[in-house]
């Protein structure tokens, strides 16, 4: 289950302060998979970045119970002068236990498929090769809820196909947050929908309906969505849903810090330039 509560962001850019989204609270229950929608720039990446503990809110709480991966695919965090060995070799000594390690290592580098490139440093590969081996490592550690942001649509199209592949046996055990314009796989993973539009968020219990909804924004923008509830305006719902690909009693992956169980910041001014 994840609780966010008055969740606000904002950058400075040029000078001015630019608030991505504004006082969001949402509730989403085990079981549930999200397919988060809104035009380029709505803020998608950045709340799914507040959701995996990457970056931080303004202010606002966000409240987890159970493991949520990083963001699905996420390369920012290699350093390029390693290989790729050496900086999965990091990562699994922090997320698992130590003979663990090798094991897991080993299934990203069947994973990506890059040959002598594993032993390469990372800065030399290319973006496809990049995306090989960071989608492996997110495949490699079982998540409570996989945070997607495009992913499926990086690499060829035999990779793209192994992704899909991997993610459906993912989701027989887990929840997605969704990010992805190809709107066949939402409707493939998602049973709810969320809208970012100008700053607020929209829930939609009905997938196609909020895909509508989206569609329409697109073409028309200043449309109205005053006939929906945003968050602002409404409770999270408390309803409980059955995952359709398990039963009644989930599986509880092992946190992977606890830290990840709460983060909270105390309403302040934001001070100086952040990127």
């Amino acid at each position: 289950m994840i609780e966010v509560n008055g969740l606000t962001k904002s950058y400075f850019h040029k000078g001015k302060r630019v608030t991505v989204f504004k006082d969001l609270s949402f509730k989403i229950n085990r079981g549930e998979s999200i397919a988060l929608l809104g035009r380029n720039g709505a803020g998608k990446s950045t709340l799914l970045r507040l959701l995996g503990g990457i970056d931080l809110p303004d202010r606002g709480t966000i409240r987890r119970n159970g493991s949520i991966s990083w963001p699905v695919g996420l390369t920012g965090g290699f350093q390029g002068s390693l290989s790729a060995r050496e900086n999965l070799t990091f990562v699994c000594k922090i997320y698992s236990s130590a003979d663990e390690v090798q094991d897991k290592i080993k299934y990203v580098e069947d994973f990506a498929e890059i040959g002598e490139y594993f032993d390469r440093p990372f800065k030399t590969y290319s973006s496809g090769m990049r995306s090989r081996v960071a989608f492996g490592l997110s495949m490699a550690f079982d998540f409570d809820v996989y945070l997607i942001d495009e992913v499926t649509s990086a690499g060829d199209e035999r990779f793209r196909a192994k992704s899909r592949e991997i993610l459906q046996e993912r989701h027989r055990n887990a929840d997605f947050i969704m990010v992805d314009h190809n709107l066949l796989g939402l409707k493939l993973h998602c049973n709810r929908a969320f809208l970012l539009h100008q700053g607020k968020l929209i829930e939609f219990d009905s997938l196609s309906e909020g895909i509508e909804k989206h569609k329409s924004l697109l073409l028309n923008p200043s449309e109205s969505v005053a006939d929906r509830k945003s968050t602002q305006d409404r409770q999270p719902s408390a309803i409980p849903t059955q995952h359709p690909h398990r039963g009644a009693t989930p599986r509880v992956a092992p946190l992977a810090n606890s830290s990840q169980q709460i983060s909270k910041v105390k309403t302040s001014q934001v001070k100086g330039d952040k990127k």
